[in-house]
């Protein structure tokens, strides 16, 4: 199969497989099961037993609770029994009272006040405690359900993972933090030693930088799910994406949405190589990024730089950690990695992480930077896990190296009355017009760099930025062949501050 044969079926499996993906979240709110049940006085301080099946291959359950009759004061607590009830050694999974409507449970995370832990197949019991309901009253009450299954995405079901803002927009966030999950580690609160950082810290200080995603991308573990199943709901401006930094002999990769078990172990019998992690993180639907590919790979740097061994397919790689911290105008940057795969045909989206390894830091550093240092900019539909990761597979993204909380780039290109933004492919027969718009915001004394197939191009514009939100245009002639279309801004010393992705002419 030719180069180009090989992109067109990528895209179109990819196509296929996001059109899934988002009809499966619009069917999402029908659940598995919807249980009904009345009670009346004569269950007043008493315990109902609700009974439901939990059929084989399940590995999540996830419960939406709701009662009538609360103007009567009436109050029902919420209990989980799984298989074997209180007589099993992980049969009681949990109590709420009545402070929780939703709650999920499953291997590797559980809604706080409920216990994580295998799902097995089988009689499971909703406990209902009527701690009140008076003489002449009653209550219907309705328990819907939903069964979660091995390579389910991250965001589902849906009613687990509400939009944080409904509308489109720039969203900023940071794709790398560690915390006490890894090696991730911060001073005591005496301030007398280093210990493992408790990811509060990390999430207050996004919260600080004035981010609106972050992921959380500890190595080669989700253990964290736990926590942010307990922080999201109060942290309701700043949407956590979970995500893991694979970590091999061969090279880092950050796997982002999805918290499902993945073999690392490349060079083993079980995962003999790249290819065969790539298509074990395809089964499970998540978005994989190359980090910090040219850093060594020795004992200054254990396994950190991409060095594969063999051939790998990267028509499975999504994205490139192009900035790292602050190695954006360092040698070892990934900036010139993605380009070169650019110029190899592969659509790859440049993003940033700043690599935080101590959530106290206040300055940005080599070695892993402050968090937000960089920004990923990700132009998506809402706020929410999906969005920003469809965004970012769609390459609608520029990374501020800086980690600014304003500094905006905005690029489209027009051909007749087709339109693409960055990340989209647009078709430019030979001789015609490809009309490009650049809008910048809080750049003044910057100047915009177009680059084409890696190339600096002189527009034959003024681009300098001059207010503090600008619009240049001009026009590029296409020869009819596939190129690369991109700019950058860079500050009156020449310093890279906003990097963005391409547009894909005849792509």
């Amino acid at each position: 199969m030719s180069g180009q044969l090989r992109r067109s079926y990528g895209f179109l499996v990819f196509a296929t497989l996001l059109a899934v993906l988002l009809s499966a979240r619009a069917a999402e709110p029908v659940p598995d099961l919807v249980l009904h049940g009345h009670l009346q006085g004569s269950d007043n301080q008493t315990y109902r037993e609700v009974p439901f099946v939990v059929p084989a291959g399940v590995n999540r359950v996830t419960v939406q609770f709701d009662y009538t009759g609360r103007s009567d004061r009436t109050t029902v607590d919420l209990g989980l029994l799984g298989p074997g009830g209180f007589r099993s050694a992980d049969g009681f999974r949990g109590w709420s009272g009545g402070s929780k409507q939703v709650f999920t449970i499953s291997a590797t995370d559980a809604t706080p006040s409920f216990h994580a832990g295998a799902v097995h197949a089988g009689r499971w019991t909703l406990l209902l405690g009527v701690p009140n309901i008076r003489p002449a009253s009653s209550a219907d009450y309705t328990a819907k359900i939903w069964f979660g299954h091995p390579g389910d995405p991250a965001w589902m079901p849906a009613v687990l993972n509400p939009p944080l803002r409904r509308e489109a927009g720039w969203y900023r966030g940071d794709l790398h933090v560690h915390g006490a999950h890894s090696d991730g580690s911060c001073t005591n609160q005496s301030g007398t030693q280093r210990v493992p950082c408790p990811l509060f810290l990390t999430v207050q200080q996004a919260v600080d930088r004035g981010l609106d995603f972050i992921a959380l991308s500890d190595h080669n573990t989700v253990s964290q799910m736990n926590d942010i199943r307990e922080l999201q709901p109060y942290f309701d401006r700043l949407l956590m994406i979970p995500a893991r930094e694979v970590t091999t002999f061969q090279g880092h990769a950050n796997l982002f949405g999805t918290a499902e078990p993945l073999d690392f172990r490349i060079g083993s019998a079980a995962v003999p190589d790249w290819n065969a992690l790539l298509r074990q993180a395809a089964s499970l639907h998540g978005l994989l990024s190359i980090n910090h590919p040219i850093r060594p790979n020795d004992e200054t740097c254990m396994g950190c730089g991409w060095t594969p061994k063999g051939p790998v397919d990267l028509h499975m790689v999504q994205a490139i950690e192009a900035v790292n911290g602050v190695d954006a105008m360092l040698p070892d940057s990934g900036i010139p990695f993605w380009q070169d795969l650019l110029n190899q045909g592969y659509r790859v989206t440049a993003i940033g992480g700043s690599d935080n390894h101590d959530a106290k830091r206040s300055l940005a550093l080599p070695g892993g930077g402050l968090i937000g240092t960089p920004t990923t900019v990700a132009h998506a539909s809402e706020l929410s896990m999906e969005a920003i990761l469809v965004a970012i597979r769609a390459g609608h993204v520029f990374i501020d190296v800086q980690g600014s909380r304003d500094r905006l780039l905005d690029v489209t290109a027009r051909v007749d009355d087709r339109k693409a933004e960055m990340g989209d492919a647009l078709a430019a027969p030979s001789g015609s017009k490809v009309h490009l718009t650049v809008s910048a915001s809080a750049l003044v004394g910057a100047h915009l760099e177009m680059l084409a197939d890696g190339k600096v191009v002189n527009p034959g514009v003024d681009l300098a930025i001059h207010d503090a939100r600008q619009t240049v245009s001009f026009d590029w002639q296409s020869d009819g062949r596939r190129h690369w279309i991109r700019l950058n801004v860079r500050g009156a010393g020449g310093e890279l501050l906003l990097v963005g992705n391409p547009i894909y002419v005849n792509g």
